[in-house]
């Protein structure tokens, strides 16, 4: 009988290449570290062999002890068990003599760096060997499922054709994932979210030879691509509420003042993210069932959570998927190293741009350089093991968002070099998961989609030369109350934080760091931190707490991308237009004048219960009655789209939304005015930021029925349309009944 090895060719290549890469960044390290030291280069290829071996009998002890003690529990005993294994081979292997903890910690962290510049060096993958362990893992089980299923086939028995850790798709934890059969995996869906990727820009990208993968599926007719519309406010918390649970009525910005709260709420706070989504959860949403959110907003009900904003309270998510990054040898060392290498590319190209006079422009310094670093190189990564993690145990349907892109658009400029590289980067996470995806045990198919574009632009603060706060205050002769620069208690404040929505991801893993749980709590547990907004939070929105009894301001002001909202506290209730006029004349004047705001949207009387309000939308040179399409003058929503009327009214009349919406100025060429300190914006209307992609698979249609007319072109209208299409191809693909 003939007997097939138990492994590819494939997996021997890969295996070799990892056993050199790790001899070579080993051996330069010791030769450099004075504390370790070598008799015979042989060793270092045999302590490389044991490293490797060692992450493969530890593995499952790390997995247990990550199911009792959590996230943390994976990190601090996967970094543990690296370092051990490293000293026991550098300290008891012959050839080798090595002084102290110290000396072996100094050989992982320079061998990482080594490898990770023989990578470049050689034009590999720059995140490839975050999943190639899980790669051979799920190829290994997929020939021992084959095998199985020859021999059942011809009467020699055998196990069952899911393997043993059940059927496919079964979400057990164990080290094995579920083991596939060729031509009986059932379905499955995997929806990659590109944060803030316009159709131009990502058509860009595909003839700039920037997305080859994404290139690769539309040229060969895989995959089909449309743009579909990003109503406003068009963020992401809105986008991510449509596209997860199927309704964003409860978001009427990124941040914004709540009346029964008495305070502002930002979607970047746990709590108020959990608030939110308690709103909108009907138990329906996108990944019902057993689904597995990865870094979203929100959960979209998933089974399991992980890095998800509104579950951050209850912990990261279950510790024993987050043991393949932390305890396989070099890849948590290697994003560490890859962290600091991108800090220093963030401060040069931020210089690059300064030294050239690139404008617009904003400042890149602070805080943002770190938060480039660690969200770009070690989040991203971490997010691609923990879904591919998912792919390979058999999830019905995984849903993740990238953020790089959009993050560096924010500061960079959507068009930018370095911007257009995080997506030329994003292209390659794609390209790995469908690698991964072709061996899981389910059929997967993958959609790429985004939840807006961006559009580019000189601020507000630097086309008036005051911020919006101070605009609005000088407007309504308002001072800012004594002490408020340290209490912000009057005014609130312009939210004007550049960084506000890409400390996301980070502020999920510090609040859920601090109470983890390994992955056991429920949504709705909390401590008194979590009550207040999470004290744990970083970045700009850190100090937006509840206001103390008897402080409401008299004015808060939002700028959510080119998106302006004012509130009137001290007022129980939406001030109509005339109020306003009475209270401060020169107000709503004032702000239409400004050459950096193009619209003024203001409700203007107070109806019966069951009628509909009369919504205004005040322009430089006219007026135009959203309701009934009046207009008075010329038409200020003329320079913005066939959309921006109904866009404006929707905005208008959600529940929270502000006594006074504004949308800035526009020009011919599609620059806008962030009334926040972004250069790349979204939020309101004008260029590129309402036309989100969807490339979806050929064999999934988009109903056309649920298409709308934009301007000549038939597309989806809504992050909500989007969502029932997504839910229609579940049913489609046997996910979900």
């Amino acid at each position: 009988m003939r007997h097939r090895l138990p492994f590819s060719l494939h997996d021997l290549t890969g295996a070799l290449w990892s056993l050199a890469s790790t001899t070579a960044g080993l051996g330069l390290a010791i030769w450099i570290v004075p504390g370790v030291r070598i008799t015979s280069w042989w060793s270092v290829f045999l302590a490389a062999l044991v490293v490797g071996v060692g992450d493969a009998v530890l593995r499952p002890l790390w997995r247990v002890v990550a199911g009792r003690a959590g996230v943390v529990g994976a990190l601090v005993s996967g970094l543990a068990g690296q370092v051990l294994v490293a000293w026991l081979a550098l300290t008891y292997l012959p050839g080798f003599e090595t002084d102290d903890w110290g000396s072996v910690v100094a050989v992982l962290v320079l061998a990482a760096f080594f490898m990770a510049i023989g990578r470049w060096a050689i034009g590999a993958s720059d995140n490839d060997y975050v999943i190639d362990n899980l790669l051979r893992r799920a190829r290994r089980a997929q020939r021992t499922a084959a095998r199985r299923a020859a021999r059942a086939s011809s009467g020699g028995g055998g196990s069952k054709a899911g393997g043993p850790t059940g059927p496919p798709g079964a979400a057990d934890l164990s080290d094995s994932p579920p083991a596939p059969v060729p031509g009986s995996r059932p379905a499955g869906l995997l929806v990659v979210q590109l944060d803030g990727v316009a159709r131009s820009t990502f058509d860009h990208a595909v003839q700039a030879g920037l997305a080859p993968n994404l290139a690769r599926w539309i040229s060969a007719g895989t995959h089909d691509l449309e743009t579909w519309w990003a109503r406003v406010p068009s963020t992401t918390p809105a986008s991510q509420a449509g596209l997860l649970h199927g309704t964003s009525e409860h978001v009427p910005a990124f941040r914004w003042w709540d009346r029964e709260q008495g305070r502002l709420v930002v979607t970047n706070h746990p709590a108020d993210a959990a608030r939110v989504e308690a709103l909108m959860s009907d138990g329906r949403g996108l990944l019902a069932g057993g689904g597995v959110a990865v870094s979203t907003m929100f959960s979209g009900d998933a089974g399991t959570n992980l890095l998800v904003m509104s579950r951050a309270r209850a912990g990261l998510g279950p510790g024993q998927v987050f043991v393949h990054f932390f305890s396989s040898p070099f890849v948590l060392v290697r994003a560490l190293v890859g962290t600091v290498g991108e800090f220093f590319k963030e401060l040069y190209q931020g210089w690059q741009q300064a030294v050239r006079d690139v404008e617009p422009r904003v400042s890149r310094l602070g805080a943002y350089p770190v938060l480039r670093a660690v969200s770009n190189v070690v989040l991203r990564d971490l997010n691609t093991s923990l879904v591919a993690e998912q792919l390979v145990r058999g999830a019905p349907v995984v849903f993740v968002d990238l953020v790089d892109y959009d993050e560096i658009a924010h500061h960079a400029g959507p068009l930018r070099p370095e911007a257009m590289r995080a997506l030329e980067g994003l292209d390659r996470v794609v390209g790995l998961l469908e690698q991964v995806a072709e061996v899981a045990p389910r059929r997967y198919e993958v959609v790429v989609l985004s939840d807006h574009g961006q559009s580019l632009g000189a601020t507000f603060e630097q086309v008036v030369g005051r911020s919006f706060l101070d605009e609005v205050r000088r407007l309504m002769a308002v001072r800012p109350a004594p002490g408020e620069r340290r209490r912000r208690a009057s005014g609130v404040r312009s939210a004007a934080g550049a960084d506000s929505e890409a400390w996301g991801a980070v502020n999920t893993a510090l609040n859920a760091l601090g109470r983890d749980r390994g992955g056991r709590g429920g949504a709705g547990e909390h401590d008194e931190r979590a009550e207040r907004g999470g004290r744990v939070l970083v970045g700009p929105d850190r100090d937006a707490a509840p206001a103390d009894a008897g402080e409401l301001p008299e004015v808060a002001v939002v700028g959510s991308g080119n998106l302006g909202l004012v509130w009137f506290p001290r007022s129980p209730e939406r001030l109509v237009g005339d109020e306003i006029r009475a209270r401060w004349p020169a107000l709503v004047p004032g702000l239409v004048a400004n050459q950096a705001v193009g619209v003024v949207v203001v409700q203007e009387n107070r109806p019966p219960e069951g009628e509909v309000p009369d919504v205004v939308a005040y322009g430089p040179a006219g007026s135009r009655h959203l309701v009934s399409g009046q207009v008075h003058g010329e038409d200020p929503l003329a320079a913005y789209g066939p959309r921006a009327a109904p866009d404006l009214l929707r905005a208008a009349s959600l529940e929270h939304a502000s006594d006074l919406l504004l949308v800035s100025s526009v020009d011919d060429a599609g620059l806008v005015h962030a009334f926040e300190g972004l250069v790349g914006s979204h939020g309101g209307l004008g260029g590129a930021q309402n036309e989100a992609i969807l490339l979806h698979p050929a064999s999934l249609r988009v109903f056309d029925g649920a298409r709308e007319d934009v301007g000549g072109t038939r597309m989806l209208v809504g992050a909500e349309a989007v969502h029932r299409e997504l839910v229609r191809w579940l049913e489609e693909l046997g996910v979900r009944t």
